[in-house]
């Protein structure tokens, strides 16, 4: 099977995780690819989340301005279309790219701008999630936020809390959470990676996200199983990544065909296509290789991720014709 040619959705891809060799090169010629390699790719399997994360660091060290963060963005618009994806919600915490200087203001619009340039360029359709991090105070969280309403209406389409699960609760973010739902900011929340379903339940009930990034330890909880059914809320699935985080331990032990035959509506992710040295080729290839999954299980998954998009209706009807057309062919 070809999953070169099938148009695909990703609606969980970190920015700064996800820089190839060439683009690292063009902003550091000294990096070597064996650095590379050492440095931005992790290895099959981390100790823990936080221990695949130490990667990111080395992605966010070389996007300090504004044309290390042009360059990026228009990298990875190049791998998307490379990939066969159609449409792509990517992320990226603002805080986190104003050592040299940038004002958080600056560093959005920057990745607004290339962003746009990108599309022009690949024909690939992108919107951008802007994140907060766990390890954030409250104001820095409450920062981020206004960003995301600042942008409302641009191509900025939501907001997400990223980073350690396992070492920081959710009080700090409680009050950006309720700020992004009174101003109606579309909102996603990493969860059930690094900790279990009580993690899940703590994000549902503080942060109130129409998506959960990753959130396959839900699997532990019936109760939370039949909530995520009856809300129809939507898990963003990264097979490669949760092997390599440990939060399984083999991808024969991912729970993704038991959260696809439960019904609850996902879709399948990078997450971080350098850190995890991937691409949705490659996931696809897996849970096929794995599962027995087929065309059938990815045409439902994309229509899924098309669904909990948080773009405009008339481009998700665009998009639901080009999936539904290629998948029938």
């Amino acid at each position: 099977m070809n999953y070169r040619s099938l148009p695909k959705i990703e609606l969980h891809l970190h920015l700064d995780c996800s820089l190839s060799f060439k683009v690292v090169q063009a902003i550091n010629p000294t990096i070597s690819f064996e650095e590379y390699k050492e440095s931005f790719i992790a290895p099959p399997k981390c100790t823990d989340l936080m221990d695949y994360l130490k990667r990111a660091v080395k992605g966010f060290e070389l996007m300090q301005t504004k044309k290390q963060l042009r360059l990026v963005t228009l990298d990875l618009m190049e791998q998307l279309k490379e990939d066969g994806v159609i449409y792509a919600e990517i992320r990226f915490a603002p805080l986190l790219h104003i050592a040299g200087g940038l004002l958080p203001e600056e560093v959005v619009t920057t990745v607004l701008d290339a962003t746009k340039e990108g599309i022009k360029q690949t024909g690939v359709e992108a919107r951008l999630i802007l994140c907060t991090l766990r390890q954030y105070n409250e104001a820095q969280s409450m920062q981020t936020v206004k960003l995301a309403a600042q942008f409302k209406g641009t191509y900025v389409v939501g907001f997400d809390i990223a980073g350690d699960e396992a070492g920081y609760p959710v009080t700090a973010h409680i009050a950006a959470f309720e700020f992004a739902k009174a101003n109606h900011i579309s909102v996603t929340s990493h969860a059930g990676e690094a900790c279990g379903a009580n993690s899940v339940w703590q994000v549902l009930n503080n942060f109130h996200p129409q998506r959960i990034g990753h959130g396959v330890r839900s699997v532990e909880d019936e109760t939370l199983i039949q909530h995520l059914l009856e809300k129809n809320i939507h898990l963003e699935v990264c097979p490669t990544s949760n092997v390599q985080t440990n939060v399984v331990d083999t991808v024969q032990d991912h729970p993704a065909d038991k959260i696809y035959k439960q019904r609850i509506s996902m879709s399948v992710n990078t997450d971080c296509r350098t850190i995890s040295n991937t691409n949705l080729c490659n996931e696809y290839e897996l849970l096929t290789k794995v599962f027995n999954w087929n065309q059938s299980h990815f045409l439902r998954c994309n229509l899924e991720a098309i669904n909990h998009a948080f773009c405009d209706e008339a481009l998700k009807e665009m998009l639901k014709k080009k999936v539904m057309a290629a998948y029938s062919s």
